[in-house]
Order: structure tokens, then C-alpha cells, then sequence
């Protein structure tokens, strides 16, 4: 089993960007490999009480991806949550900007209230995630830019760092 050491999360409410640090005990390819294989980012995306029904991934610039997850919400009541982004660049193995939105089930782009998220959610937020190898580790860096500041910052960060503690184990 892999394990995980985390930095202190930096939050900079002015440009609402949530930054999270990990470095695994996996090599830079197993971990660069789970971000981009969808039946492997299945078994880690997301919360640690949802699970992901459907991955898709077109690993290229311009290129879709749109997911599903199945938990519960703010409300406490058991949906599905489908997300969808566009690759904006991607360096093999070194890092992977896309755009991040809440979709509908068909992959079309909806406001975050159609799942009932509180806040000023932007209708398309932007990740940043980059590898770097370390002694057979890797150090990931991700950038979640667009959260809106206070409870739904916090949900997020929570949710990031419960996926991580997943990848962690699959890795």
C-alpha cells in the first residue's frame, strides 16, 4: 500500500484557488497512469463514501472527459453527479491543465445549483495537476481554481484529499 504525506493547503480566497500537495510511494508513470486510464480512476474518484460509475477520457488536447459519481450530497440524499472537462495542455508524465464543470448525464455543461451546491460557482473552474519525480516517489501539486470561498472551499478540499487517500491505496 502506498502512503501519503500532505503539505499544508494554501486557500488565497481573492483568487479562489484551492492548492493541495501529496507525494505518493509510486513511481511518476503509475501515477501519471491512474489520472489518465479511466477504468483506473474509477476505483479512486472521488469522496471516500462515492463511488465512480463512469469514466471516459479522450487524453488529448481539446480532448473530453466526463465522469459520474454516485454519494451523498450537502443534503445527505444519494445522487449521481456527473462532471466534464476539456484538456487545455497536457505534458506526458509532467502535468495536465482542463477545464472542471458539473454536467448533466449526457456530458452537457449545467450550473452547480442543478445539484443543489450553495455558493458563486463559475460554470467552468480550471485544474492544474503536475508530477514530479522524487527517489522513485512522486510529488503532485493540484490547483483547483474557481471554488467559491467558505463551506464549498472546504467540502472540496475534503473531497480532494479523501480521492488522494483512494489513489494512495490503489497506487
Amino acid at each position: 500500500m502506498a502512503t501519503t504525506t500532505m503539505d499544508r493547503r494554501v486557500t488565497k480566497s481573492v483568487e479562489r484557488e484551492l492548492v493541495i500537495k501529496k507525494e505518493f510511494n509510486a513511481p511518476r508513470e503509475e501515477v501519471w497512469r491512474a489520472w489518465t486510464d479511466p477504468e483506473i480512476m474509477k476505483r479512486w474518484w472521488g469522496p471516500k463514501s462515492f463511488t465512480t460509475l463512469i469514466s471516459t477520457i479522450d487524453l488529448r488536447v481539446g480532448g473530453k472527459y466526463v465522469y459520474c459519481m454516485r454519494g451523498a450530497g450537502p443534503d445527505g440524499v444519494v445522487k449521481d453527479y456527473w462532471g466534464t472537462g476539456i484538456y487545455k495542455e497536457i505534458v506526458p508524465l509532467e502535468k495536465i491543465v482542463c477545464t472542471d464543470s458539473f454536467a448533466d448525464e449526457k456530458g452537457n455543461v449545467v450550473p452547480a445549483t442543478h445539484y443543489g451546491m450553495e455558493g458563486d460557482w463559475p460554470l467552468e473552474l480550471q485544474i492544474t495537476v503536475t508530477f514530479e519525480e522524487q527517489e522513485g516517489k512522486t510529488r503532485l501539486t493540484l490547483r483547483h481554481a474557481g471554488i467559491p470561498a467558505g463551506r464549498m472551499s472546504e467540502m472540496t478540499e475534503a473531497g480532494w484529499n479523501e480521492s488522494f487517500d483512494k489513489l494512495a491505496e490503489v497506487l
